[in-house]
């Protein structure tokens, strides 16, 4: 033959190849093992099946809705510092683990940790990309989002540190109206992790089990186009269930208790009515004659009403006579008398000259990106708007009034009012 091995011959090698006598055991490999499964996953973090029923379709729907709401007022809050469109998609629950994560995510990625200190017990954690992180700072910091290159540093994490904790801040409002008491975070805190080689212990404990996240579509104009997850411990998640039932029966409860009785009228006197007419109100008994002449009845036609004191079967019947309008001017008042205070208006300013104002001369302005502040040392030079030798704003309280020129007096500066602002 060629050298080439028949198929009984390979058979025959591979039927002889455990010649050394070894007993079948712990090192010996199973013999009816497929061939191509993967070795078992011993790793630790949670790894292995994920036990769907730790958390009940109710639980998810409501962890759901608290994320939907809570997303809905962060994005208001990213919007208002990245100065971008900001979308955030309704939720994504389900149950996952760290080797889940790890599998899903892209690394290495940003992990922002918020703790609930009033109102909740529990943490929530917050996974961004780091190309995100790096374009939400870049934005913040007044830059147009493309300046990605590099590594995320100190001033990046705090950055998106201070973000996050407007953005859960918000959170917290809406959570708290839902739950109907106050809620407040602790200061975020961000953590660049590849996840591969960290200990999920040291970020948090419950990573080390099976968990919730909650997976959002974030986009952000057109820079950004990514997912952003949430990661909530299995207790944590429902006793917020509870926490959010127990609020709803209270505002159900509220809303369905029966209104208190009125007050029974009271009955009426027995006897003769008492005399009812304007004249026990305070006017005079002339007015009160003429004004019951004047006014019919209620419920009796106006050609027809009784006369007071008299019973209802023999008051006369009269006619009324139709009363002409009245004509109404409203009350008219002098001013005080003038002095040498009375502006031209009529307004008295005497009474209000003791008031101080503050009064601020102002050299000038400039605008600067946080970049160009945080590099200020001792030194450093700013250049204003305005040119040497040009006239300085004389504001007070704030309101631009007056153009003025430098001048020193003595060992101070002084500013000569040179122009008055109309």
């Amino acid at each position: 033959m060629d050298g080439m091995l028949s198929q009984d011959e390979i058979n025959a090698l591979l039927a002889g190849m455990d010649t050394s006598g070894t007993p079948a055991g712990d090192d010996a490999p199973a013999a009816d093992a497929p061939a191509g499964d993967p070795p078992a996953d011993t790793s630790g973090g949670g790894s292995g099946e994920i036990d769907e029923s730790l958390l009940s379709s109710s639980e998810r729907d409501t962890v759901g809705e608290v994320a939907n709401i809570s997303m809905g007022s962060s994005a208001t809050t990213l919007y208002s510092l990245v100065n971008q469109k900001v979308n955030i998609t309704t939720p994504e629950v389900e149950l996952a683990n760290w080797s889940t994560v790890i599998n899903d995510y892209e690394r290495p990625c940003v992990f922002v940790q918020i703790k609930y200190t009033v109102g909740l017990d529990g943490t929530n954690i917050l996974i961004l990309k780091e190309h995100d992180v790096m374009v939400i700072t870049d934005l913040m910091m007044g830059g147009d989002g493309t300046n990605t290159e590099g590594e995320i540093g100190e001033l990046q994490l705090s950055a998106i540190s201070e973000a996050m904790n407007q953005m859960m801040g918000a959170s917290a409002t809406s959570l708290s109206t839902m739950i109907s008491r106050k809620v407040d975070i602790s200061p975020p805190q961000a953590t660049v992790l590849d996840m591969i080689d960290d200990d999920p212990s040291d970020i948090a404990e419950f990573l080390t089990q099976t968990f919730v996240k909650i997976s959002f579509k974030m986009q952000i104009g057109d820079l950004i186009d990514s997912t952003l997850m949430q990661l909530y411990p299995i207790d944590f998640a429902k006793s917020l269930k509870d926490t959010v039932i127990a609020a709803t029966n209270e505002k159900s409860d509220d809303d369905s208790s029966p209104m208190p009785a009125a007050a029974p009228e009271p009955a009426p006197a027995s006897g003769p009515a008492p005399d009812m007419g304007i004249a026990n109100m305070g006017m005079q008994p002339d007015m009160s004659a003429q004004m019951n002449q004047q006014m019919p009845m209620q419920g009796m036609p106006m050609q027809q009403m009784p006369m007071q004191g008299m019973p209802m079967q023999q008051m006369p019947m009269m006619q009324m006579p139709m009363q002409p309008m009245m004509n109404i001017q409203p009350a008219q008042f002098q001013n005080f008398a003038g002095g040498s205070s009375i502006l031209p208006g009529g307004e008295n300013i005497g009474i209000i000259k003791d008031v101080p104002l503050e009064v601020t001369v102002e050299l000038g302005r400039t605008a600067k990106p946080i970049s160009d502040i945080l590099d200020f040392a001792p030194g450093t030079i700013i250049e204003l708007d305005k040119v040497a030798g040009e006239p300085v704003d004389v504001l007070v309280n704030g309101k631009f009034v007056a153009k003025g020129e430098v001048v020193v007096i003595e060992e101070s500066f002084g500013v000569r009012v040179t122009e008055i602002i109309q």
